[in-house]
């Protein structure tokens, strides 16, 4: 494998903590050329070189993955642009079973003999790897879909936007901040356009396009009297859309809440004047009383619980123990879905995995083994029913082919289970944000994601947020700090009482999710309505124990 250049985006500043250093792998590109696309007959033609080598050497199954990945960043602080990124990856993956093993290699020499040899490399090393074999390597049986394409249904290709007019519109919400009484502010806008190639010895050449994109701030206030600060990061969600993420319509607009909110858009300088007017209540907001509150919980913070609580412990490699980095195993043990009727959570709790869902980080038309993307359960009026599984797992629990939930960050990585889009469903009845709130004697609505821990198993964990609101005989009595809740999975997921319906559905989502070793990072997104959950342990974040 070609080593990857990581190039880290730098200063940022104090206010960007949540993004330590954000790995952007490629060589620069002018930014004119990110629109410039591959010939889909030249792929085709190097797939069939790299198809025919390794077949000559012995593979017994090939599959290849020509990627052209394109990322643009433009980050600002105050008045000033720091720094723009346009970088492009470009080369090929090969993957082979010989003598019933795995092999890979990849190369970023796309000429007939660099190809030809990175597949004699590929089995090579899979024959090498068989013997280490204690049972060969069993795929679930894959059609061949022949030549095929599918794009995004973006509306607007954010690489076509001018820079200036991005630049400007950050700029402008940095502007919107710093007039509002904001001490700093940074913003950034990442892009990523991956065009994505497979072809197998299954017969299938897919080609797919895909976007996503992902607008976010950090607001950040001093206390004059103390020297104390407070943040506020954006409520935006990355998103698989276009550039028309950011041109949010009347008709989108939710009512309730705390924060202006959208349904599949977002706009980014009503979010930040709302953040200054919120960091400043931040600063002289009453710290909470620690014990056992009735959460209500905003997508903007319940997609990070449903990604570590959910998400991470069904994905069937971390089942079997074949994965434990970035996060560790499962609880959610083959005996517990072998019984038919594990109690994971409430009745009300309905929880799918979907790799078809428009605007989702994760939505492609085919995985990268070539498997057709699809929708299934995973937790069914609150019973564990299913994992995440791809070609290589389907057998272990039953199953005639994959789910499709197979990535690769890069061409030169090899593909692996990675998670697909695991959303919780609205609630069956009609009920809005208000009306949970309504509901709650003694309570705290929760908005945004914050810091977070859970052990090696997926269990025991506490949770933060941006903003913490009080609720006291069903409605908002002010603003409070040094908030998180701790619970376990079972005991959490079976303390929700109501979700509200479909109108209020959203989704958040990680655009760097890490798992693997070496470490690949995918996006996926988590959908959910504000739901309620009684009776949680709330502790105080700013108190010393003992």
């Amino acid at each position: 494998m070609k080593r990857r250049n990581f190039l880290y985006l730098s200063g940022i500043g104090a206010a960007s903590a949540m993004l330590p250093g954000v790995p952007v792998w490629g060589n620069p590109i002018h930014p004119d050329e990110l629109l410039s696309p591959v010939d889909v007959a030249l792929k085709k033609q190097l797939a069939d070189v790299a198809l025919n080598a390794a077949r000559s050497k012995g593979a017994t199954y090939t599959d290849v993955r020509i990627g052209r990945y394109l990322n643009q960043y433009v980050v600002t602080r105050e008045e000033k642009v720091q720094n723009i990124v346009n970088t492009e990856s470009y080369g090929m993956g090969i993957r082979v079973i010989a003598n019933g093993s795995w092999g890979f290699a990849a190369t970023d020499k796309l000429d007939k003999d660099s190809i030809a040899q990175a597949a004699a490399l590929a089995v090579s090393i899979a024959k090498e790897n068989s013997r280490l074999l204690t049972e060969p390597v069993r795929l679930a049986p894959q059609k061949g879909y022949g030549e095929v394409s599918w794009k995004a249904p973006i509306e607007k290709n954010a690489f076509e936007v001018p820079i200036k007019e991005k630049v400007d519109l950050l700029l402008s919400v940095n502007d919107a901040a710093m007039k509002g009484g904001a001490d700093y502010i940074n913003s950034i806008l990442f892009l990523v356009n991956e065009q994505k190639y497979f072809a197998s010895t299954d017969g299938s050449y897919i080609d797919q396009d895909i976007h996503r994109i992902w607008p976010t701030f950090t607001v950040t206030k001093i206390d004059q009297k103390t020297s104390k600060f407070e943040t506020r990061d954006s409520l935006s969600a990355p998103t698989g859309m276009g550039y028309e993420y950011l041109l949010p319509r009347p008709q989108d607009r939710i009512s309730g809440g705390m924060t202006p909110l959208y349904k599949n858009r977002y706009d980014m300088l009503e979010d930040a004047k709302s953040a200054v007017k919120q960091v400043q209540e931040k600063i002289v907001a009453k710290s909470v009383e620690p014990g056992k509150y009735d959460l209500v919980l905003d997508p903007s913070h319940l997609w990070l619980t449903i990604h570590e609580s959910v998400g991470h412990p069904s994905e069937l490699d971390r089942v079997l123990g074949y994965e434990a980095n970035y996060a560790g195993t499962s609880f959610l043990t083959l005996d517990k879905w072998e019984s038919k009727k594990f109690n994971f959570g409430s009745k009300l709790v309905n929880i799918v995995a979907d790799k078809t869902q428009v605007g989702s980080l994760g939505a492609v038309g085919y995985d990268d083994e070539g498997v057709k993307t699809k929708k299934w359960d995973i937790i069914k009026d609150g019973i564990l029913v299913n994992y995440q599984a791809i070609r290589d797992q389907a057998h272990i629990i039953g199953l005639n082919e994959s789910q499709g939930c197979c990535y690769a960050d890069n061409w030169s990585s090899v593909q692996f289970q990675r998670m697909a889009n695991i959303s919780l469903q609205p609630g069956k009845e009609k009920k809005s944000i208000d009306d949970l709130i309504r509901g709650v004697k003694k309570g705290i609505y929760i908005i945004g994601n914050g810091s977070f821990s859970i052990d090696q198993q997926r269990y025991n964990f506490q949770f933060g947020g941006q903003l913490y609101y009080e609720i006291r005989d069903g409605k908002i009595a002010g603003m409070l700090k040094d908030v998180a809740y701790q619970s376990n999975t079972q005991e959490f997921w079976n303390a929700c009482s109501a979700i509200a319906d479909e109108s209020d559905y959203r989704l958040g989502g990680s655009f760097f999710d890490g798992k693997g070793q070496p470490g690949q990072v995918s996006s996926v997104s988590h959908g959910s309505s504000t739901a309620r959950f009684d009776g949680v342990n709330v502790i105080n974040t700013a108190r010393k124990i003992g």
